[in-house]
């Protein structure tokens, strides 16, 4: 190829042209291994990579701002080609550079990168032209541009062809587009399960092996590109393994022996007493998130857990990808008490996160189970009204002293209407205080407390320590209970493969330690729970994974001399 001194010609022809340089486009990896060898004959574009094609056609609105020659920061006077940089900078208005204000003049480049940046100087000298200032376009550097449109008439005419058939596309994509302001995410779980170890002395049974599913789509709206409104439905057919085992309270809400992924109630509403039919779809979540200030965030839903608040301490949290059971997951029972992690979005909640600084955050909120309904009745057995009902005062601060430390402090008050604790994690949740002269209809109020500690040993092994405690007064009787539990495990990270986990858990399940007042433990539940699980997260892709595990329950719901109770699952999990 011949070339021409002139100062267009000279840059375009003989300097080795940089595709960031160019006006109409964004950062290029110099060392992409798709990119085509600038020769005589070039490969089709299709060669380039998808991603380079973008954005060789991408406008950067940072970059247009180069004005002169002298705003390149890696551009000399005393380089070769300054003079006709200098041009093409500030004569046509044709190179711009990269975002961070350099030229890179010495990076390679493939002629159909070569052919964007020469089809950039011809719009933009067509564009002087047209406004009629054909005076500033000297002859010589016409009959160049002549000369390399000819030079490169195929690519220039490939790239425009692209250009015309992606700008088809996305007109398309705007006018079928579902939203501008929302993002559609899911996830779908598949688990086979079972479980031996039954209770005798309840008619407790092992239980057959179970296919089950739970499916999860969230509507993640944006209105100013800061705030958030989550609408989520859901649809599940899973239903507890605790009630045939002979392990779990009269409602069948609650149970040592529960798994990760599974709801609180099942096709029942604990709000009004209405069931529903398995994998019918709910709204399990609507919340809206909004800045206020520069630390500090509001939140407001009617359908919302404390869980939605407050950040997981724990590494095994995530229902989809961590622990297989419920209690396993980590969350202590500070943060599920009052139904704050049933899985069905129990209660309204207002409340605001303050970040004060990158090591503290602090989150409080005020939650009602029964707002939208205006008088107590039969079947509202947790009351009625965002203050009358049943309802929860919650707050965690979260502080990250070094970069591998999590700590989590949690603080509850609640007051029920009936005798329960709300948390899922144990048959001890329903007339949580017990003894002669109590019932399930007496009105309790609780005072929780807990902590989580997560310390990141190596970039690839965390150790996870939690415990919580729940003071438990009845309201109108002089009757108390102190429930705790605790739990400490392991997880390792990318374990035969990048994305893989592995998780060892062992802790003791929410158990009544002590009793006040006409209060007791009841007869033969004086046994202390205590449960070991393994689980193996492995990915096949980015968006499945499948979840092999087991956890053995001993000592059951703290019952004196049951059978060890073991609970096998299978779970996939897609994510979309």
């Amino acid at each position: 190829m011949k070339i021409n001194t002139s100062k267009l010609g000279l840059l375009l022809l003989s300097f080795p042209l940089s595709l960031g340089a160019i006006s109409v486009s964004a950062e290029a990896n110099p060392t992409n291994s798709s990119a085509v060898p600038f020769t005589e004959n070039p490969a089709s574009i299709t060669e380039i990579s998808s991603e380079n094609q973008l954005k060789a056609i991408a406008t950067d609105p940072i970059a247009q701002n180069v004005t002169s020659v002298s705003q390149l920061s890696d551009v000399r006077p005393t380089d070769w080609a300054f003079t006709a940089l200098q041009s093409l900078v500030e004569r046509y208005g044709c190179i711009a550079g990269y975002p961070d204000r350099t030229f890179r003049g010495k990076q390679a480049t493939s002629r159909y990168e070569f052919a964007a940046g020469l089809n950039a100087c011809l719009d933009k000298i067509n564009e002087i032209i047209s406004a009629g200032l054909a005076d500033k376009v000297s002859k010589e550097d016409l009959a160049t541009l002549q000369k390399l449109q000819e030079e490169f008439a195929s690519e220039l005419a490939t790239l425009r062809g692209r250009v015309d058939a992606l700008d088809a596309k996305t007109a398309k994509l705007e006018a079928q587009q579902f939203s501008t302001t929302t993002k559609l995410s899911g996830e779908a779980i598949f688990s086979v399960s079972g479980a031996t170890g039954a209770n005798p002395n309840n008619g407790g049974t092992n239980t057959n092996i179970v296919f089950n599913n739970r499916v999860r789509l969230n509507l993640l709206t944006s209105f100013s590109g800061k705030d958030l409104l989550i609408t989520g439905l859901q649809a599940t057919n899973i239903s507890s393994l605790a009630a045939p085992l002979g392990y779990t309270d009269p409602l069948g809400s609650s149970s040592n022996v529960r798994l990760g992924f599974e709801n609180q109630f099942l096709n029942f509403n604990p709000s009004n007493s209405n069931t529903t039919a398995a994998n019918s779809v709910n709204l399990y979540k609507l919340l809206y998130i909004f800045p206020v200030a520069d630390k500090l965030t509001l939140f407001a839903g009617s359908s919302a857990e404390v869980s939605d608040a407050f950040p997981a301490i724990s590494p095994f949290a995530s229902e989809g990808q961590g622990s297989i059971s419920r209690f396993g997951q980590g969350l202590n029972a500070a943060t599920r008490v009052s139904g704050g992690t049933s899985g069905t979005g129990l209660a309204a909640a207002v409340g605001f996160i303050w970040n004060p600084s990158d090591q503290v955050d602090f989150r409080a909120l005020y939650g009602s189970v029964n707002p939208a309904i205006a008088t107590s009745s039969s079947t509202t057995l947790l009351g009625a009204g965002f203050f009358g009902g049943s309802t929860i005062a919650a707050a965690q601060l979260t502080l990250k002293p070094t970069s591998n430390l999590d700590i989590g402090l949690n603080y509850a008050n609640s007051y029920h209407q009936i005798n329960i604790l709300g948390t899922g994690l144990a048959s001890a949740d329903i007339n949580a205080i017990s003894g002669a002269g109590t019932a399930l209809t007496d009105p309790i109020k609780l005072n929780s407390i807990g902590s989580t500690l997560t310390w990141r040993i190596t970039p690839k092994i965390a150790f996870n320590l939690s415990g919580a405690w729940i003071f438990a007064n009845l309201t109108n009787k002089d009757a108390s209970t102190t429930f705790t539990s605790w739990m400490t495990g392991f997880q390792f990270s990318d374990v035969f493969k990048e994305g893989n986990t592995v998780g060892l858990i062992f802790g003791q399940p929410l158990a009544r330690n002590a009793v006040g007042g006409i209060a007791s433990i009841p007869n033969g539940f004086t046994a202390t729970p205590y449960q070991l699980e393994g689980y193996f997260n492995f990915k096949l892709s980015k968006n499945i994974s499948v979840t092999p595990g087991v956890f053995f329950v001993f000592n059951p719901e703290g019952i004196n001399n049951a059978p060890t109770a073991t609970v096998g699952v299978l779970r996939t999990t897609f994510t979309f």
